[in-house]
């Protein structure tokens, strides 16, 4: 295990590579973008919008589709696509159970209502989404490989079934996370998103080898590309065109529009400003998990966009990574157990089971411990 020279990345993250200089993808990106001129990119931005403006005028009226979940993000996009690009979005929302959703989710989503979106609710079958979160969880330790490829797939479906060509998405992984096969033909085609870990690989093989039916997964279909060609189906990243896109600064963006924040406590969420996946709170559980798995949490995410931004140091970020990195209130642990249908015991011997040892150790009381010093690695 080796850390970026210049943030707290670690070599550890499913498909990143750093350079020969010991650089990981997000900062070297991060380095070249202090060379972009971001008016030209919004000129490109502008060429590529007046491909979809208006073309499906006669149809509909909307000029593209957007997936929200009422969040930073999905707020910023809506607003900014709408009030400075001058264009009418869907919306897109896949909603999670009752179970699941948070109330401050259920406002967020009202929020964006109210400021005079149209907005699409889809849901699975509340049933089926809670016997696969279980099937993932059993498999991978991970029930977000289950839920992400319903959240992913729901969009360009929905788009398909509006015969919406366009689709903007936020951030691209391959740049802004080190997700690398993602990458597409440029730095805002989002059309190879199909190839992150969630989606790629056989996404719904080891569901039916758990003995599901496809006429019961449709909303965890992700459209193939042959699809996309036939639907001429496009995934653009804002991201790629806006200069200050990071997590603080979508955070204060949609505050600002009437955004909920999350209230608990940073040793309970690892959540430094209450601004990440409001729409839910058991991601809180799968970043713990991911943290023993590769290293890394949310905290590390938080700390690295500072870190890049210079709003932070490294010593800082440190410390914060060491206090909070593996943070998850026990009540939320207890809440994902009781729906999946486990004893929280249960849920942390399969917890156990999947921690990286070259990483951790795990201590006659349960105790998890790293091995490697936050920084500086193995």
């Amino acid at each position: 295990m080796k850390y970026c020279k210049r943030c707290l990345q670690p070599d550890t993250r499913p498909n990143s590579k750093f350079t020969t200089d010991g650089i990981c993808p997000a900062c070297d990106y991060f380095e070249r973008l202090q060379f972009v001129d971001w008016q030209e990119r919004y000129e490109i931005l502008q060429d590529i919008l007046s491909r979809y403006k208006g073309v499906r005028a006669s149809k509909h009226r909307f000029d593209c589709i957007i997936g929200v979940s009422g969040g930073k993000d999905s707020s910023r996009q809506a607003l900014w696509v709408r009030d400075k690009l001058g264009l009418n979005p869907l919306l897109a929302c896949l909603s999670y159970p009752p179970e699941q959703v948070t109330e401050r989710g259920t406002n967020n989503i009202s929020n964006l209502i109210e400021m005079g979106f149209d907005v699409v609710i889809s849901m699975p079958a509340p049933q089926t989404w809670r016997k696969l979160m279980r099937v993932a969880f059993d498999k991978f330790t991970n029930f977000g490989r289950s839920t992400e490829l319903a959240l992913f797939s729901s969009v360009p479906q929905l788009a398909i079934h509006y015969d919406i060509p366009l689709i903007l998405w936020g951030e691209n992984p391959g740049l802004q996370l080190g997700d690398l096969k993602t990458l597409g033909r440029t730095g805002y085609d989002g059309n190879n998103l199909r190839y992150m870990n969630t989606l790629s690989g056989g996404a719904l093989e080891w569901i039916r080898e758990a003995g599901f039916e496809l006429k019961d997964l449709i909303p965890y279909q992700y459209p193939t590309p042959e699809d996309f060609d036939r639907h001429g189906l496009q995934i653009v990243y804002l991201g790629w065109f806006l200069g200050d896109w990071s997590l603080v600064n979508n955070g204060m963006y949609a505050a600002s529009a009437g955004l909920e924040v999350r209230e608990d406590t940073v040793a309970n969420t690892g959540d430094l400003h209450g601004v990440t996946s409001l729409d839910e709170d058991w991601v809180t559980l799968n970043q713990m998990i991911k943290y023993y798995k590769f290293g890394f949490g949310r905290v590390t995410d938080y700390v690295n966009e500072e870190i890049r931004l210079g709003r932070m140091s490294r010593s800082t970020a440190i410390e914060l990574v060491e206090q909070h990195d593996d943070a998850c209130g026990d009540n939320y642990i207890k809440a994902f157990s009781d729906y999946i249908g486990l004893s929280v015991d249960q849920f942390w011997a399969k917890v156990h089971s999947s921690v990286n040892r070259q990483l951790f150790d795990i201590h006659p009381d349960g105790r998890i411990t790293r091995k490697f010093k936050v920084g500086v690695g193995l």
